[in-house]
C-alpha cells in the first residue's frame, strides 16, 4: 500500500575515477537525506565513477573497485532509500561485460537493479563501446508505488538535439504501458548553449503525454571537456514545472508525495531562493560564462594541479575574457598575465592589458620579444637569404611568445591557459606551437562574436562597470604580426564568419545550404575550404570546453588524409 512520502532531487559534482571520493559524496548526501526525514533520494547517472569514464570501463581494477562500491552503498542504506547511478555486471557470457545501471536500495538490500537501454553513440557518446544494451523493459514496484526508472538517453527518443538520431524503442512509454505511476531518469547530460530550454522542454512533454509526473536528477560539474549543467527539476503530470535546481552548481530539492495526489514542492533548496517563484534560466552569455568558469575550476582542482595559471594579453578580446573567466574561477592572486609586445605591436595593446590586469587585481609581466624575435632571423638568415616577409616570419613572433608562456609555465608550475576562439580554430587563423600552446582551451568552443557579446555582458550586466577595457571592446581585431595588420585582411567579418561557421559545423548543412541563407558563394566556399584543411591543426590543439552541440575535440571525428570536401 502507499503512503506519503518525501523525495529529495540531488545533484553533486563527482569527479571522474575518483571512486572513494565518489562514494563519501553519496554516502554524505544518504546521510543528509536521512538526518531530514526523506523516504528517498535520487542521484545522477555513473555518480559513483563520474561521466565519461571512457576506457576506464575497459579496466577490471576499475570495474571490481564500482562493484564494491556498489555493495558499500547498498549496505549503507536504512530507512531512506537511495537511487544511484553506476555500473553493472552482465552476468551472460554473451555480449559486453557490463551494464549502465540505476540501483534502488532499501533498509541495506538492493530492491531493484534496472540497466539502461538506449546507449547513444553520437558526438561524445560512444556507451554502445562499453555497455550492454538493456533488453527487458520493467517497472519496480516499492513502498506501494510503480516507478518507472530510466537512465538518461532513454528519455531522449527523437528528441535529442541531433535530428538525425532516432530509436526504434520508446522505454518511457512501455514503462507506462507497464502501470508505471512516476516516471524518473538519472542522467548524465552535458551543458550547451541551447540545452537548458530544450531539456526542459522535453520533460514536460513526456509528463503530459503519459499523464505521470517525471523526476529528473542530472550531474552537475567538469570533467575534462564537458561541462554538466544540473538544472534537476520535478515536473507534474500536466507538464508544470514544481522545482528546479540550480544552473551550473551544486543543490537539492525537495517534494513531498502524498498518498493520494499529485506531488508538490517541500520546503526550500538548499540555495537561498524559495522553490516558487521558478529562477529563469540564465541568459545566454551569463549561462556561457558560468559553464566556462566551472570548466576551467574543476579542470584544475580535479586534476589535482597547483591551481595557478599563466596567459599571454595581447590587449585583444579573447586574452582579456579569458583573464576575467581565470580570475572569476581561481581567484586573482592564482592569475598571472604577461604581455609581449613585438614592433608590430601598439602602445594599446600594452596599456589595455595593464589596465585589464589591475581592474582583475592579477599580476602581469612585459616582455618585449623583438630582441627575440630578431635573433631567430639572423639564425635563419643563411637559409631565409633575401626571401620576402612572410607567413614564417609572422608565425616565429607567435612562436616567440608560446616559448616564453611555456617557459613560465615550467618554471613556476603554471598552466597555460590558450585564448584562442572557435572562429580562429576553425578556419585554422592560428599557429601551432606559438597561439595555439596551452594546457586548456577556454574559449575554443566559443564564436568570436559571442566572445564579444560575453564581454560586453561582463561590463554592463556582470560588474556593473568596465572592467574589460572599452578599447578592447572596440578595436577591430588584430594579430598584430605585420604593420597595420587586421583580422579581415584574411577573414571575412566575424558576424559573417560565424554565420557560415554554425551553419557548416554545427547545423551540417551543405554549401548550397548556407549560400541560400543569404551568404556569398565565395565567401562560403572560401570558408569551407579553410575549415576542412586545417583539420590538422584542430588534432593537435589543446583540449578546450564544450558548450556547443558540436564542439572541437572526441565529439568531432574527422580523418586528417582524406580527398572528400564540400566543394567538389
Amino acid at each position: 500500500m502507499q503512503s506519503d512520502m518525501n523525495i529529495r532531487i540531488q545533484q553533486i559534482n563527482v569527479t571522474v575515477g575518483d571512486i572513494p571520493g565518489n562514494g563519501a559524496l553519496v554516502l554524505k548526501a544518504l546521510r543528509e537525506a536521512e538526518r531530514d526525514g526523506m523516504d528517498l533520494i535520487v542521484l545522477p547517472e555513473l555518480v559513483t565513477c563520474g561521466y565519461p569514464p571512457m576506457d576506464l570501463l575497459e579496466r577490471k581494477s576499475f570495474q571490481n573497485a564500482l562493484f564494491a562500491l556498489n555493495e558499500q552503498l547498498v549496505k549503507a542504506t536504512g530507512n531512506t532509500a537511495l537511487l544511484f547511478g553506476s555500473i553493472g555486471k552482465n552476468p551472460a557470457p554473451q555480449g559486453r561485460p557490463i551494464y549502465n545501471v540505476a540501483i534502488l536500495a532499501h533498509l541495506g538490500m538492493a530492491v531493484d537493479v534496472v540497466r539502461k537501454t538506449l546507449l547513444p553513440t553520437y558526438d561524445v557518446f560512444d556507451e554502445f563501446r562499453y555497455f550492454e544494451p538493456n533488453k527487458e523493459i520493467h517497472v519496480t514496484e516499492w513502498a506501494g508505488r510503480k516507478w518507472g526508472i530510466t537512465i538518461c538517453e532513454d528519455i531522449w527518443n527523437n528528441q535529442n538535439e541531433y535530428n538525425y538520431h532516432t530509436y526504434d524503442i520508446e522505454p518511457a512509454e512501455e514503462l507506462r504501458k507497464q502501470g508505471a505511476g512516476v516516471l524518473i531518469n538519472i542522467s548524465a547530460s552535458p551543458f550547451t548553449r541551447r540545452k537548458p530550454e530544450m531539456r526542459e522542454d522535453m520533460l514536460q512533454r513526456h509528463a503530459r503525454r503519459l499523464g505521470i509526473p517525471v523526476f529528473y536528477s542530472n550531474q552537475v560539474g567538469a570533467n575534462t571537456e564537458l561541462v554538466f549543467d544540473g538544472i534537476s527539476s520535478v515536473i507534474s503530470a500536466d507538464g508544470e514545472v514544481l522545482m528546479r535546481l540550480a544552473t551550473l552548481e551544486e543543490d537539492q530539492g525537495d517534494v513531498h508525495w502524498p498518498e493520494s495526489g499529485p506531488p508538490e514542492p517541500a520546503g526550500q533548496t538548499r540555495t537561498t531562493d524559495s522553490i516558487r517563484p521558478l529562477k529563469p534560466f540564465p541568459g545566454t552569455e551569463e549561462r556561457i560564462f558560468k559553464a566556462l568558469v566551472l570548466g576551467l575550476r574543476d579542470y584544475v582542482s580535479k586534476s589535482g594541479m597547483p591551481g595557478r595559471v599563466v596567459l599571454g594579453l595581447s590587449g585583444g578580446i579573447d586574452s582579456a575574457l579569458t583573464a576575467v573567466i581565470a580570475k572569476e574561477a581561481l581567484g586573482p592572486e592564482q592569475v598571472l598575465g604577461i604581455t609581449m609586445p613585438s614592433q608590430y605591436s601598439t602602445e594599446g595593446s600594452v596599456t589595455d592589458s595593464e589596465i585589464l590586469a589591475r581592474n582583475l587585481g592579477i599580476r602581469i609581466y612585459n616582455l618585449p620579444i623583438k630582441s627575440i624575435y630578431d635573433s631567430f632571423l639572423e639564425a635563419l638568415a643563411p637559409v631565409f637569404g633575401d626571401a620576402e616577409f612572410g607567413v614564417a616570419e609572422e608565425n616565429i613572433q607567435s612562436r616567440s611568445r608560446g616559448a616564453l608562456l611555456m617557459a613560465v609555465s615550467n618554471k613556476f608550475g603554471h598552466m597555460l591557459l590558450n585564448t584562442g576562439n572557435k572562429s580562429e580554430l576553425a578556419v585554422g587563423y592560428c599557429t601551432l606551437y606559438g597561439d595555439m600552446a596551452g594546457g586548456l582551451s577556454i574559449l575554443s568552443d566559443v564564436y568570436k562574436t559571442e566572445v564579444f557579446r560575453i564581454s560586453r555582458w561582463l561590463n554592463a550586466s556582470y560588474y556593473h562597470k568596465e572592467v574589460i577595457p572599452q578599447s578592447t571592446i572596440e578595436k577591430p581585431p588584430s594579430a598584430e604580426l605585420r604593420p597595420d595588420q587586421k583580422d579581415t585582411d584574411s577573414l571575412p567579418e566575424y558576424h559573417i564568419l560565424d554565420g557560415i561557421l554554425k551553419a557548416y559545423i554545427e547545423d551540417l548543412l551543405p554549401a548550397e545550404a548556407i549560400i541560400k541563407a543569404g551568404y556569398s558563394a565565395d565567401q562560403v566556399r572560401d570558408v569551407i575550404r579553410m575549415v576542412d584543411r586545417n583539420e590538422y591543426k584542430r588534432r593537435q590543439a589543446a583540449p578546450g570546453l564544450r558548450v556547443s552541440s558540436k564542439a572541437f575535440g572526441f565529439g568531432r571525428r574527422l580523418p586528417i588524409v582524406q580527398r572528400w570536401t564540400e566543394m567538389g
